[in-house]
Formats: structure tokens, sequence, C-alpha cells
């Protein structure tokens, strides 16, 4: 049976800003469909826990600050030292700050490029050290539709464009050796993440119009393709970023 392929009993997945947002509704997804979850943030969240725990699926919270390069280097070991295995990798954690390009401080060019690139290079060559042995496994990493486009801030949208490539790189290397790498860029989904947005009426006059769907995204539109990437309904899809926009990016 074709939905078979979307089982992932047994496996352990890890993914990182797990407690909120995007993350929340893959981690929830995976875990409905059988894998125990890993969580990796600063802060716990309670509520999530007792979701996966109702499923009869293991979980465990892993407090990490991402921006910190070596509590990063230690989450894959901790992993394996909880959960025994690795399966998936979802790189979910990013950070966004708001400074024009001619003044934007070189600390929060550094603190944005370690999150969202730095970190997912380091964890994905640490779990894919785990997954070359098995020659299997799955790496998901959450760019954004600005891996395609100009955006409005300059180390935001270089670290997706950055996530993007890496994505592909990885593909190439360890497609023939049991990996599937890919890659799913988000439109604008309605999360904290992007409460500056909502919150700001010029900017939110501009998005909906030119979203064919004419809605803000929801964190669970992000869930089943997730699924898919990181089931074995993807083992043959290598480097691809799927957007999930409700059309931005055919305006």
């Amino acid at each position: 049976m074709v939905l078979d392929q979307f089982r992932l009993d047994r496996q352990v997945a890890v993914v990182t800003g797990g407690s909120r947002g995007i993350g929340q509704a893959i981690a929830a997804a995976l875990a409905g469909a059988g894998a125990d979850i890993v969580i990796v943030s600063r802060t716990p969240n309670v509520e999530m826990e007792r979701t996966i725990g109702s499923l009869g699926r293991r979980y465990f919270h892993l407090a990490a600050d991402l921006t910190e390069r070596e509590q990063t280097k230690k989450v894959i070991p901790r992993v394996l030292e909880e959960m025994d295995d690795l399966h998936i990798l979802v790189n979910n954690s990013g950070i966004v700050r708001q400074t024009a390009p001619e003044d934007f401080p070189e600390k929060d060019w550094d603190a944005t490029l370690e999150i969202n690139l730095h970190a997912p290079f380091i964890l994905s060559q640490a779990a894919g050290r785990i997954m070359l042995r098995k020659r299997k496994g799955k790496i998901i990493n959450i760019v954004s539709v600005m891996a395609f486009q100009g955006g409005a801030n300059v180390a935001y949208t270089s670290s997706k464009h950055g996530l993007a490539g890496m994505t592909k790189n990885l593909a190439n290397a360890w497609a023939g050796r049991g990996i599937n790498v890919n890659a799913i860029a988000p439109g604008w989904i309605a999360t904290e993440f992007t409460l500056p947005v909502q919150n700001d009426p010029e900017r939110s006059r501009f998005i909906l119009p030119r979203t064919p769907s004419a809605r803000w995204g929801q964190p669970e539109d992000l869930a089943g393709a997730a699924l898919f990437l990181a089931s074995p309904a993807s083992d043959w899809v290598h480097g691809v970023i799927l957007p999930v926009d409700g059309g931005w990016l055919v305006r």
C-alpha cells in the first residue's frame, strides 16, 4: 500500500526549533507517522511533550542555543546518548534581524549566519556520518522563498540562499550513499517569527494580494511536505527545494 511508505515507525527524528511554529507542526506530523522525537530548542514545550506522549512515541527535549558553536557540536552526540539512533534531521531553527544593508551590524550578520547556515551544516555533517554508516537517512532543511528572491533582509536572504546551496551539494555528495537531502521553502507563514510583518499594515497589505491562495500560511501547511521528505515515499527525491508558499513564487 502506498500509504505505508509514509510510516516512520521506530525511527528517531531530530527537529531544531521544534518547540513552536513550523518546527512544532513538523515534529507533531512526524510523531503522528510513528517517529520518536527529539526537539532541540532553548526552552521546552510541555504541551508538545504531552502531544507526542499521547501518540505513544518517545520524546526528548535537548536544550541548546544554536548561536553558540560549541553547543551545536554537542547536539548529535547527545541525541545518540539518549535515543541510541538517528534517522531524520530537520534543520528548522532560524532568526532574522531587520536592518538596512548599509547599516547592518556585523554582530547581527554573524548571529544570523551562525544559526541559519553554520548550525545546519554542523548538524548535517554529524548526522551524515551516522547515516552514511547505515546507508540510510533523511535530512530536511527549512529554507524560505527568499532562497529564490532578493528579499528585504541581507543576512537572512544570504543565509537562506546558502542553505539551499548546501542542500544541493550534500544531495550530490550523499544521494548515492543512501541519504536524501532536500529542503522546504515556506512562504509567508503566520507564526511568532513573522509577527513584525503581520503587525505592519503596509507590509501585510502587500503580502495577501501577491499570494494566489489569498491567505497567510499556517505551520500545519508544512507538515505534509515534511512527512513526504522524511519518509520512504521520497526515496528517489534528492536536492529538491520544495516551495510551500500558497503560490507566492508563481505570481
